[in-house]
């Protein structure tokens, strides 16, 4: 385990100041290079613990800057295109670079390391997905994943193409075999 003392808030770890274990490899590879903390050695405290209150400052502006970018983004729906099968399954998933790139289409640029998929995206409809703005912020964004726009668009707008097709084909069928039997009926009555 590496002793570190975080410089900003990292999700399920700790808060800016806290001296922190981890394994060596999430240290190496993710947190010294992201630059989210420092190997908490004697010369290494001493320096934070001098740069404290210019952290907590820059901090704080940052998180003010990602709270005014996440009220704009509040309610944000995104529609994405992509091939799916008969079923609905689609052929690839949904990553976070295609949600960065539809967000940046809408008018906010983000990163793709920014958002979060919970569950991966492998079918077509409505699904949630977060997006973190600063490591206290995150803001929720709705994803339509259809086969076409005007599909994604209906899907955005509480109606689901698929289901309403399906219904109407139903329909179709039922009346069908009405009218089948209809006939039968009539021929039987010759």
């Amino acid at each position: 385990m590496v002793a570190l003392v975080l410089l900003e808030r990292v999700e399920n770890l700790g808060q800016i100041g806290d001296v922190v274990n981890v394994r060596p490899g999430y240290a190496r590879n993710y947190l010294l290079p992201q630059k989210k903390a420092l190997r908490a050695t004697k010369a290494n405290l001493e320096a934070f613990e001098a740069r404290k209150a210019q952290i907590f400052a820059d901090n704080l502006k940052r998180k003010e800057e990602a709270e005014a970018a996440a009220a704009k983004m509040e309610g944000l729906k995104l529609a994405l295109v992509r091939q799916a099968g008969e079923s609905g399954q689609l052929y690839g998933s949904v990553n976070g670079r295609d949600v960065s790139e539809a967000t940046t289409e809408a008018g906010f640029t983000i990163h793709r390391n920014q958002v979060v998929i919970d569950t991966p995206i492998k079918t077509t409809g409505v699904h949630s997905v977060r997006i973190t703005l600063h490591p206290e912020v995150s803001v929720g964004v709705i994803i339509a994943v259809a086969q076409t726009r005007e599909e994604a668009d209906a899907l955005l707008a509480g109606r689901d193409l698929r289901a309403e097709a399906a219904a109407d084909e139903a329909a179709d069928e039922a009346a069908l075999a009405a009218e089948l039997a209809s006939a039968a009926a009539a021929r039987e009555a010759e």
